[in-house]
């Protein structure tokens, strides 16, 4: 969203509002749906998949997972996607944004060099990072991974992090109705959302499958390169230690 007039309540939601209203509804070709499956060489909780639950009835097409591409049309954002990802049973539990520059143009190191990343990590571990390549000390030229790190914890040791669930309580007792939807952003939420849930529902669209413990299905990562994503797997970032 574009920077509000003030910190108040409605100029924050008034903006959020906006932002939404030029965001385009889902198509189902930047869609992908998958669904877990067991990994017979694992222990414990890996080895079933969704329908493998007794609970769940067999040849259950539920997803338990979703990758979408948005794209919001103003002057800021105009041809910039917006990627949604969300699952359960996937490699890693955490939520973030991500935000990828491309390359710069006239690459001299022969194709050594990933591309930087602005991560802000909401949990766990809050932080926000840099991911940029650096030379490597020495004599020599060569670019690694690195990364310019913010982590509350560590930059703010012994300081009380209230959790979300908190700061929401906090904000019921003092009124403050910043960080909670207003009827309005729900409605254009849903504008958003509703034809794909439909068409999903009515078409009884099948999930790609996808192993326990992955990234998702292979079908998730090629939807990201079709619009531009450039995954590399070189670099996993790690809590700092004081």
């Amino acid at each position: 969203m574009e920077k509000p007039p003030s910190t108040s309540a409605d100029d924050v939601r008034n903006e959020k509002v906006k932002v939404l209203k030029s965001v385009m509804p889902l198509e189902l070709d930047n869609v992908i749906l998958g669904q877990y499956q067991g990994d017979k060489s694992k222990e414990g909780d890996a080895r079933d998949g969704y329908t493998d639950d007794p609970t769940v009835p067999n040849g259950s097409i539920t997803p338990t997972f979703a990758a979408a591409v948005l794209y919001v049309r103003n002057e800021r954002w105009d041809g910039v996607p917006f990627i949604l990802k969300c699952g359960k049973a996937l490699n890693e539990r955490k939520a973030e944004v991500r935000i990828q520059f491309k390359e710069v143009p006239g690459d001299i190191f022969n194709g050594q060099c990933y591309r930087n990343e602005l991560v802000i990590r909401v949990q766990p571990d809050e932080a926000v990072y840099l991911k940029m390549m650096n030379k490597l000390p020495g004599m020599g030229y060569t670019p690694i991974e690195s990364e310019l790190d913010l982590t509350m914890s560590s930059r703010f040791h012994g300081m009380k992090m209230p959790d979300a669930y908190e700061r929401l309580i906090l904000d019921v007792f003092c009124g403050n109705q910043q960080s909670f939807v207003r009827s309005d952003e729900l409605r254009e939420a849903w504008r958003i959302f509703t034809p794909i849930l439909h068409k999903i529902e009515a078409e009884k669209i099948k999930p790609h499958p996808y192993v326990y413990g992955s990234r998702g299905p292979k079908e998730a990562d090629e939807l990201e390169a079709k619009h531009g994503l450039k995954y590399t797997g070189t670099y996993k970032w790690t809590k700092p230690k004081l």
